[in-house]
This record gives structure tokens, sequence and C-alpha cells, in this order.
């Protein structure tokens, strides 16, 4: 049976509301960072459940949702009506959309990704150039940055050889960052795929994954690049993670 949203309790719908107008808003920083082109990509956001902040008393039994770009859509279509909700078996819920309007191509690997690693908030996926050209030799980027152990806490690890269309992408994904505690993976011969706590957390690591890519890409024309000792990432993770910028 389909779930409506005008049906789900008022927090819920509150919820979706909020997570639609975000994740509309954060797909222009996709062209805006030059990672991606034409109707390229896709950035999709865990809705926020009662125990995430929606009283329990408003949605005892809130159904655990998610929002994404619809398929196929030009970037400058794009607003917070044309975000498609989906469960996290990946099905679009009557969510007040046409019901032509399909949810992103990718929907069934972020569905997956949500289903089975319950801290991730938000996905995100790109073309972009240097870290898609990682992807196509199926070679991890080496931690050759400060600002790679930063971000990723290592290198940024290459998953298995997926076709879209189903979840193999997302066991993939899964397969790959469930014991890493970098969040991007490069998709052999596809391209990168980036986690968060939310989906500007994990836009911020699509950016970020380019930028190593390309600079470490640049490093290699000029000679073979440095790698950062392991004891130094694991302290400049650290201090990334839990010092750095305003508390």
């Amino acid at each position: 049976m389909t779930l409506v949203l005008t049906e789900l309790p008022e927090a819920v719908q509150e919820a979706v509301a909020r997570t639609r107008e975000r994740v509309a808003a954060l797909h222009a920083e996709l062209p805006r960072n030059g990672l991606v082109v034409w109707t390229a990509g896709n950035v999709s956001e865990r809705v926020p459940r009662p125990s995430a902040g929606v009283p329990s008393a408003d949605a005892p039994d809130a159904p655990e949702l998610f929002v994404i770009k619809p398929s196929g859509v030009s970037y400058d279509d794009l607003s917070p009506e044309t975000m498609v909700v989906c469960t996290l078996d990946g099905e679009k819920i009557a969510d007040g959309t046409p019901a032509a309007l399909s949810p992103s191509s990718d929907t069934a690997a972020h569905a997956y990704v949500y289903r089975h690693m319950g801290e991730v908030g938000g996905v995100v996926h790109t073309h972009s150039t240097y870290a898609t050209a990682w992807a196509a030799r199926g070679e991890e980027i080496p931690c050759v940055l400060t600002m790679m152990a930063d971000e990723f806490g290592g290198p940024i690890p290459v998953g298995p050889l997926a076709v879209i269309g189903d979840d193999s992408i997302g066991q993939g994904i899964v397969e790959t960052l469930r014991d890493s505690r970098s969040r991007a993976v490069l998709m052999r011969n596809h391209g990168p795929f980036t986690i968060g706590r939310d989906a500007r957390d994990a836009v911020k690591a699509a950016v970020m994954c380019e930028e190593v890519a390309r600079t470490v890409h640049v490093s290699r024309q000029l000679g073979e690049p440095l790698e950062v000792p392991e004891a130094l990432v694991d302290s400049l993770f650290e201090r990334y993670q839990n010092v750095y910028g305003q508390r």
C-alpha cells in the first residue's frame, strides 16, 4: 500500500517539507562546484524521525523516509516541490509530485545505504572529472595531503564495479565504507559516492573528494607524491573532526 504524505502525522509532513527545502538548495552546490554536467548527479537526505527531534507523541509510528532528486530533471528546474520522497525500500510515496515524476536512477543505491548504515543522513553521487578518472583506473586516491587526513582519515577507497538499476551499487558502497573512516568511495568505472551525517555534510565530502583527486593527479605529473605517515593521519583526523572550527 502506497504511503500518502498528506495522511501522515503533521510532524512528519513538516519534517519532509524542511528536508525537501534543504535537498533542493544543496543541489545548486553541485554545478556551482563543477561536480556535474547536464542532469547527472544527485543529493538525498534522510528525513528526521521522532527520535531525531520530532515529538514522538505526534508521530509514534513515523515511517522511515528520504528525499532525493527526480531523474533526468535539469538543475535549473529543481525546487522543493519537485524533490521526490521515498521509503527506505526505494519506493516513491504519494508525495504530491506528478505520478510520472520518477526518483533518481540511483535511488536504490541511496536506499540501501540508509537501510544498512544508520548513522548516515545524507548521500551524494557525482561524476566529477578527476574523482571519476581515478574510478576509471580502479585506483584509490592515496593519502598524500594533510587535507585528506583531515577530511577522510586516510586514502579514498575504490568500490567494486556495479551496474545501475538495483541495489548492487549500494551494496558496494556499504561494503567499502563500513570499516573505513572515508566518507567517499570511488565506484569502479562509475564515479564517486559520498556519505555524511546529513546532506550538507555529504555535499562537502563530494566537493573535497574532487579537490583532492585533482590535486593528487597534478602532483603525480610532477613526480611521486609522498604519503602522510599513518600516525600523523590519525592525529590530523582527530583534530579536524573534534577540535577544528566552531563547536
